[in-house]
């Protein structure tokens, strides 16, 4: 075996172990497997929390404590007494219902021995779950109950969920995948990223861009300051931006499509062998050959009925150009 090999067997066995040791162990772990968990209700100060569904067998709860200020590596002993002088840790499972809250003690003001404390929630499927973190993310993966959330300084990601959700925060991204439901999703600070859905949808954004595809039902996506992209829609959709470009293909429209953009530009592709109504404005509109088109077409307004009319299409653009195709 050369030098060289050696070195490179060195380097990567350096790389494996210190990511062993960056991998956080639960301070405390607390086996939920007889208490036949149907609700969770996660709260904390400056954490995460994460709720996953699993069989009955694997159910349990996980207790993540670290140091703030760059301390991340305390012992068992110094969270213990961080915990006993500072925080109040509340963890109980009673008549199905699973409740872990962690909140700094009332007139805690040494800053240099906070912790964040961080919940793992593995429970059965069946679930319903109910999140609150002041400065962490949540995750929600694989529960079929009501999912409620909210976060003043995280991202959110939520999959293979079949129950209505409702998902707030204040300064982060919004992931959402493979949820059947009613889905309310808001972010003031971060874009907005949803695939594979079913159901009404309504998602916004104040500072972010909004991705969407394979979207079933009903979806209402606005934004002050990004673009929209929307591909493979089924259903209806109402879409504003106020200075953003925006994209839709439309494979069929229930009953409407509404998009309104105040600053730039929209590609848009519509199932035109259906019937549809058309409402449509913009600084300039480029159109395919519409056959079977009973109406008024202008350079930028065309009114009218497309074989013999059917669901609204309203699109308005203040500012830009619109580019209609057939998909």
């Amino acid at each position: 075996m050369n030098k060289l090999t050696l070195f490179l067997i060195a380097i990567y066995s350096s790389y494996f172990l210190a990511s062993a040791q960056d991998t956080p162990s639960p301070y405390l772990t607390k086996s939920l497997r007889s208490e036949n968990i149907r609700s969770v209700d996660l709260q904390t100060s400056g954490g995460s929390l994460t709720v996953e569904g699993v069989n009955d067998s694997e159910a349990r709860l996980e207790v993540f404590v670290q140091g703030n200020n760059g301390n991340n590596r305390l012992s068992k002993e110094e969270i213990e007494q961080r915990l006993k002088d500072s925080y109040d840790l509340q963890i109980s499972s009673n008549n199905g219902q699973l409740i872990a809250i962690a909140r700094p003690k009332s007139g805690f003001k040494n800053w240099k021995k906070s912790v964040s404390i961080s919940f793992k929630a593995y429970v059965p499927k069946a679930a319903s779950a109910k999140l609150k973190t002041s400065g962490g993310s949540l995750s929600l993966n694989g529960i079929n109950g009501y999912i409620e959330g909210a976060t003043s300084g995280g991202s959110i990601k939520v999959a293979h969920v079949k129950n209505n959700v409702n998902l707030k925060t204040s300064g982060g991204s919004i992931n959402a995948d493979d949820v059947t439901g009613n889905l309310l999703l808001h972010t003031s600070g971060g874009s907005i990223k949803l695939s594979n859905l079913k159901g009404k949808i309504d998602a916004r954004t104040s500072g972010g861009s909004i991705g969407a595809n394979d979207i079933s039902g009903e979806l209402l996506a606005k934004t002050s300051g990004g673009s929209i992209r929307v591909d493979r829609m089924a259903g209806s959709a109402d879409l504003a931006t106020s200075a953003g470009s925006t994209s839709v293909n439309m494979v069929n429209i229930d009953k409407y499509l509404k998009i309104d953009v105040s600053a730039g530009s929209v590609n848009l592709q519509l199932p035109m062998d259906k019937g549809l109504d058309l409402n449509l404005s913009a600084g300039k509109i480029n159109l395919p050959s519409l056959n079977n088109f009973a109406g008024t077409k202008e350079k930028d307004r065309v009114v009218g009925k497309l074989n013999g009319g059917g669901a609204d299409v309203d699109v308005h653009v203040s500012v830009g150009n619109l580019n209609l195709e057939a998909n």
